[in-house]
């Protein structure tokens, strides 16, 4: 899948020892999406990452630019997903 790292993904990506791949697999085949409560633009992905103690990775997209912007990623300390 082709996409942008906005700067601020990018320094999320380094700053917080995400690796790419497991924002690159919660991107393409989210285990929930949801939309932004603020911007119609953004979508939330979000998936459990194994090699993580399963905790939650969101990565907020902007879906609606072509390839898609990814604008950050984060592990969710509140989401949990059964």
């Amino acid at each position: 899948m082709d996409y942008i790292l906005t700067e601020h993904a990018r320094d999320a990506l380094q700053k917080r020892q995400i690796e790419t791949a497991w924002m690159e697999q919660t991107l393409t085949a989210p285990e929930v999406t949801e939309a932004d409560p603020v911007d119609a633009d953004l979508e939330h992905h979000l998936a459990r990452i194994p090699e993580f103690g399963h905790r939650v990775l969101r990565v907020i997209v902007n879906a609606k630019r072509t390839p898609p912007h990814v604008v950050t990623v984060f592990f969710d300390r509140r989401r949990t997903i059964p």
